[in-house]
């Protein structure tokens, strides 16, 4: 999967995590070749991998940020790139909760071959595993 694709499939959430958004997508995806849903999980992996900044995180429990780092990506390509562009722009979204996000290519994956997803990402989405975002 390809980042065009990503923003495109992230994009049919509307900035919505609740279930029914969550659910529709995690259906689409789950009849995709199982290729496309691994490379989604590696390229959301990736997104909340490059958010964990202490400039973003630095008064944040380790799940609130994640949840954070989530709700920002749910929110799409343009809300991704806005808090790069200006930190400030993280806080707008520090009372949203993206957590179900994190569910969907590991749903989509069960669907599809009847297994746990038991894998890792080439990227770490927990917070504070990016080393060089962190001054720790």
């Amino acid at each position: 999967m390809d980042w065009e694709t990503f923003w495109k499939l992230i994009g049919t959430l509307d900035g919505g995590t609740e279930m029914e958004p969550i659910g529709r997508l995690t259906h689409f995806l789950s009849s995709r070749p199982l290729s496309e849903i691994t490379g989604f999980g590696e390229l959301l992996a990736e997104a909340l991998y490059r958010l964990d900044l202490e400039s973003f995180g630095a008064n944040m429990s380790g799940d609130q940020f994640l949840y954070v780092r989530a709700a920002v990506v749910a929110a799409g390509r343009a809300a991704y790139q806005s808090v790069f562009e200006d930190p400030a722009n993280f806080a707008n979204f520090a009372d949203r909760w993206g957590e179900p996000l994190l569910y969907v290519a590991p749903r989509a994956y069960e669907r599809q071959t009847g297994e746990e997803w038991d894998r890792d990402t080439r990227y770490s989405f927990e917070s504070y595993s990016n080393h060089e975002g962190w001054r720790r």
